[in-house]
């Protein structure tokens, strides 16, 4: 089976967690937090870096950093993860849905202005697959109204909007270090923030909100998303390579363009003239006009020996954020076609160029044997 991620370690991860080890630093204090916290942070273009136990935490991290209050709203896109959402909703704030643009299945931005209330008080703009979000308007309409930005740029790792990087346009921003991240920690996350208040606000929050003045008590309530030093050891280590990770992805994705072109039936990723995309997960969506949704084809190429994974399912459609009253009779027909006709590929560090051909070839074979009814 070609995974749908395999991480590459090609650094001092061993060397570094040895030390932890040898040092007795294991804990959230240790030196590689700190060193971590300030390298990522400079290398994106932000003044601070908070780190945190993982992406989702960290989402809830950047709101808390920029002093939402309960009934506030933030703006988002409905193609997106679910931790989006679980971020505003712990906090009080509700979420406000757009739809997508379809080329890159980004957050459409000329659907933001419409939905601003006087209870919006963010904009969450989230890069998705690698490509960064048109930005510029996104920053005018927040000045226009005295909005904040929070980037979810869990998947941009290095990417590039007008040559700066994802994640370093914005008040906040949020990364996730999760397993199948371009940087992994296994788990773990980081806020990036401009001003020295939402880093101290988003500390705070990782560490139950503790007093620094009078220890163990507490004003509100905060929670442990701590990231420990054994983890940043390992993010540190993996920070060293970025460069090479990121050339090894934008490879991979142009390989991957190379060999589907010719297949008009697939939506290939793209690149917008100002964007330096990363290819995070190469991402297809098959023509609706084929009639064949994406689960049919992924389960064909898992039979073949591929794994995939399926697109986001919007979060107007969830369950469970239903329950709270949220988007009723909403509909986001891109999103929804993107989830039902999207899935993305085998899209790991460790992945070969001779597995690629066997992908494509085999998704090659699977359509044309769906489209003449032979399977």
């Amino acid at each position: 089976m070609i995974p749908v991620n395999e991480p590459l370690f090609l650094g001092n991860e061993k060397k570094y967690l040895c030390e932890c080890i040898d040092s007795g630093w294991i804990s959230s204090d240790g030196p590689y937090v700190k060193k971590f916290e300030s390298e990522f942070a400079k290398f994106i273009g932000m003044n601070y870096g908070v780190s945190a136990s993982n992406g989702t935490a960290s989402l809830e991290m950047a709101l808390y950093a920029l002093g939402v209050k309960e009934n506030d709203e933030i703006i988002m896109p409905s193609f997106t993860i679910i931790s989006c959402a679980i971020a505003a909703i712990r906090l009080g704030v509700k979420p406000v849905l757009t739809d997508i643009e379809p080329e890159n299945w980004n957050m459409d931005v000329s659907q933001i202005e419409k939905k601003i209330t006087s209870k919006t008080k963010v904009i969450m703009p989230v890069h998705i697959y690698g490509h960064p979000v048109d930005m510029d308007p996104i920053i005018k309409i927040a000045e226009k109204y005295n909005l904040r930005i929070l980037e979810d740029a869990a998947e941009v790792h290095g990417a590039e909007y007008k040559n700066k990087k994802c994640g370093s346009l914005g008040d906040v921003s949020s990364f996730s270090f999760y397993a199948n991240k371009i940087i992994s920690c296994g788990e773990g996350g980081m806020v990036l923030c401009k001003n020295e208040k939402a880093a101290e606000l988003a500390r705070s929050y990782r560490n139950l909100c503790f007093k620094p003045e009078k220890r163990f008590w507490h004003t509100e309530l905060g929670y442990n998303f701590r990231m420990s030093n054994l983890q940043a050891a390992v993010g540190l280590a993996q920070f060293e390579k970025i460069d090479e990770y990121i050339k090894i992805k934008r490879e991979l994705g142009e390989y991957y363009i190379s060999k589907l072109k010719d297949i008009q039936e697939l939506k290939l990723q793209t690149e917008k003239e100002w964007a330096k995309t990363v290819y995070w997960m190469y991402a297809v969506e098959l023509d609706s006009k084929l009639g064949i949704p994406a689960d049919i084809v992924m389960k064909k190429l898992k039979t073949a020996g591929v794994d995939t994974r399926p697109f986001f399912i919007g979060l107007h459609c969830q369950p469970v954020l239903r329950e709270f009253g949220l988007f009723e009779n909403e509909s986001y027909p891109v999103t929804e076609n993107a989830s039902k006709y999207g899935f993305y590929l085998p899209s790991g560090l460790a992945l070969k160029k001779e597995q690629i051909d066997y992908v494509c070839d085999s998704l090659k074979k699977i359509i044309y044997q769906l489209k003449r009814g032979e399977i």
